[in-house]
């Protein structure tokens, strides 16, 4: 069968699992996801000091500056502190305002990108990071069952709720053919290839049109295309040879729309999963597709599964990467690694009941 058929097929299964969406989002997840895994705990504060990273272009930043704010007052407490991100400053240096504030606790308000660069800046602080998401595809607040639409609630739950630890990762890229070389943290999935060419090729217009959908008319585009030889280390093990579309690296498994895209990544077990996707045709991407809609246990060669807790992979021609949906340039070269329990996050209260503050469960 002609290829370019069945990308048609492919565009129209897509087209049902959109018409489907707001069914597929409202099911439970089969297994224990980790948001729930281990108890939460409440921080025992009658005060707190509140500080906000808030990206202000985001569209309701306004009707969320003006929540906290109410919030703050209500509980009387000092009014929060505001530092906005800019376009040359994503929020680096007003993470490091708000921890020099003494915050008791730093909401971000704004979509992955901001929450991320805020996180990396909270990491090991032991300073809880409270989630007012406002972007695209709010990752993290899905994958500690947050609920996006509910913008009252997030701020309830990030000044008021129990918090618990969670884990980060760190990816390293280096391109020996440029001689350059970076770091970044991520929280959700990071990956390398054609994933990371989709990100890097979504139309910016669609994205503010019909949000995380526009990614699914860049990844049609891309579905044709050659597999690249790269080698692959788990946790400084032997390399293995492969070739691949597409590595990704989980630190936890729901993305938009409801998917459980790696039901077995989990948020706070100290390890990665790492999915390698080489399929040759359109045949291997609808078996992909398939398997991962309907959460077939059915093994695919097309698609490998791994744990570790670092990864090294090193390829002869740079190839795309990205973190948590946003692109961070070309790699020959790059190494993951986790940091376990490495950042505090406020939560809904677990069904397993509260521990004293300051502890969990195991």
């Amino acid at each position: 069968m002609n290829d370019w058929l069945l990308y048609l097929i492919i565009i129209a299964a897509l087209a049902f699992a959109v018409s489907s969406w707001w069914g597929v989002r409202s099911l439970k997840a089969l297994h224990t996801r980790s948001a729930v895994q281990e108890d939460t705990y409440h921080p025992g504060l009658s005060r707190q000091s509140v500080a906000v990273v808030m990206n202000p272009i985001k569209a309701k930043s306004a009707e969320a500056t003006a929540l906290i704010k109410r919030a703050c007052l209500l509980a009387g407490w000092d009014a929060p502190v505001f530092f906005e991100t800019t376009a040359e400053d994503p929020g680096y240096s007003q993470a490091e305002a708000a921890l020099a504030s003494g915050a008791d606790v730093v909401l971000v308000g704004g979509g992955d990108g901001t929450v991320r660069v805020v996180a990396e800046k909270l990491a090991r602080t032991n300073v809880p990071m409270g989630l007012i998401p406002l972007g695209t595809g709010n990752l993290l607040a899905r994958n500690i069952d947050l609920d996006v639409y509910d913008l009252n609630g997030n701020v309830q739950t990030a000044l008021f709720g129990h918090q618990r630890h969670i884990d980060m990762a760190r990816m390293g890229i280096r391109n020996s053919r440029t001689g350059t070389s970076s770091e970044h943290a991520f929280l959700v999935i990071a990956g390398m290839g054609m994933d990371a060419e989709v990100v890097g090729d979504t139309n910016d217009g669609l994205k503010k049109a019909v949000g995380w959908l526009a990614y699914t008319e860049a990844g049609v585009r891309h579905l044709p295309g050659r597999r690249k030889k790269v080698s692959i280390a788990l946790d400084d093990q032997p390399e293995q040879s492969r070739k691949i579309r597409s590595v990704l690296f989980a630190n936890c498994g729901l993305i938009p729309g409801g998917i459980d895209f790696i039901p077995q990544a989990m948020i706070d077990d100290g390890m990665l999963d790492v999915v390698v996707m080489s399929p040759r045709s359109a045949i291997g991407w609808i078996a992909m597709y398939t398997k991962i809609m309907f959460k077939h246990k059915r093994n695919l060669p097309v698609m490998s599964y791994y744990r570790s807790g670092k990864i090294v992979i090193k390829c002869a021609e740079p190839v795309a990467t990205q973190i948590d949906g946003d692109p961070c340039g070309e790699a020959t070269d790059v190494t993951v690694r986790v940091e376990p329990r490495s950042l505090l996050v406020r939560v809904t209260e677990s069904k397993g009941g509260e521990t004293a503050a300051g502890e969990s469960t195991p």
